[in-house]
This record gives structure tokens, C-alpha cells and sequence, in this order.
């Protein structure tokens, strides 16, 4: 596993309201594939907004770890099982058409460890949607 951090998701409850708050911030609007979630490019990673974070195994906040290929997830899970962590969501075909699962550090910090065929990952681990 790279030391980087590809994706931060805030679980939130309004998805308008916050997307609205962001852009009155100044950003971009967001990609916004569903009425669930919304993607804003924040230099070389990603950041979420996602409604029902909570419910996939997060408490609010979940890191996400992207890489290049989808045969790398699970074997990601399994060396995060290895250093102490535990497995939250296994290895498994998303309904947005990648492949992800997830893992908590001894502390409970969620990690989801994703493929995304549509987003791209630098050499030097930036993402871009």
C-alpha cells in the first residue's frame, strides 16, 4: 500500500445543502453520478459527500484508498488484516461498476480500498476523476 490518501467522504445528511455550501466556498461543481453522492476534484485526490456514509460501515468520515488495478483490492484488505486491522466490507463488485471494499485500522478508522475504472491514478498517486 502507496502511503497516500486518494478520497476523503464526509457522510452527511442533506446532500443539496452541502454541495450548495461547498460551491459557495468556491469549488467546482461536482460530479454527481446519483442523488446520493457528490465527487468535487480537490487537487490530487478526491472529496465526498455521500449520504447513508454511516450505514456502509463508517462513522462519518471514511478514507479511501484507490488503486490501479482491481485484482489489488483484495490483497490490500488482507496486508491491512495482517498489520492489526479488520476487514469491514469485503472485496466485491459495486454497483457503480468498480470494485471495492473496506478495512478499520485498531482504532476503527474505516479505509475503503476501491478500483475505479473511470478515474485515473498518476505515478505519483494523484487521482483525477
Amino acid at each position: 500500500m502507496e502511503p497516500r490518501i486518494s478520497l476523503i467522504t464526509l457522510g452527511i445528511d442533506d446532500l443539496d445543502r452541502e454541495v450548495a455550501f461547498y460551491e459557495a466556498l468556491g469549488w467546482p461543481a461536482p460530479q454527481r453520478p446519483d442523488d446520493e453522492v457528490a465527487f468535487f476534484q480537490a487537487g490530487g485526490m478526491v472529496f465526498a459527500l455521500w449520504t447513508g456514509v454511516s450505514g456502509r460501515g463508517a462513522s462519518g468520515v471514511e478514507l479511501a484508498y484507490n488503486v490501479r488495478d482491481a485484482d489489488e483490492v483484495a490483497p490490500v484488505l488482507a496486508a491491512a488484516v495482517a498489520a492489526g486491522g479488520s476487514v469491514v466490507r469485503p472485496a466485491e463488485l459495486a454497483e457503480w461498476g468498480g470494485t471495492s471494499g473496506a478495512f478499520a485500522d485498531p482504532e476503527g478508522y474505516v479505509w475503503e480500498v476501491a478500483h475505479n475504472p473511470a478515474w485515473t491514478i498518476g505515478a505519483d498517486g494523484s487521482i483525477t476523476m
